[in-house]
């Protein structure tokens, strides 16, 4: 391999890692976004908030549950997000709860303890 094939080489490859760091902060911001938003089905009604995401899930407060729908569902309609197409309500409350019981750490207290001490 000559000098000049190595040094394209060299330039090639920190230019492809520079475009997938720049991806990655592109994906970031896009994810940061999507938090604390309201966000509606497809007909207008209001579902809940957008709290986290999962890798792929939107993880939505919904009164007292937590729902989780695959980011490919989800659409920015100005200052809401827009859940489009049909969600299997079951389902997302199945990857709601299962967010919930992975990033939750309920803390007990000592029967007689003040509250906050």
């Amino acid at each position: 391999m000559s000098l000049s094939e190595r040094i394209g080489n060299l330039f090639f490859f920190s230019k492809k890692k520079r475009r997938k760091k720049e991806d990655i902060e592109e994906e970031e911001n896009y994810k940061e976004r999507l938090l604390c938003r309201f966000v509606l089905d497809g007909a207008g009604k209001k579902i809940g908030e957008s709290i986290a995401i999962d890798e792929d899930i939107l993880i939505i407060k919904s009164d007292d549950k937590y729902l989780g729908v695959p980011l490919k569902h989800i659409e920015e309609e100005g200052k809401t997000l827009l859940v489009k197409g049909l969600v299997d309500r079951d389902k997302a409350e199945e990857m709601g709860e299962k967010w919930r019981h992975e990033s939750f750490h309920e803390i007990e207290h000592p029967k007689g303890a003040e509250d906050g001490f």
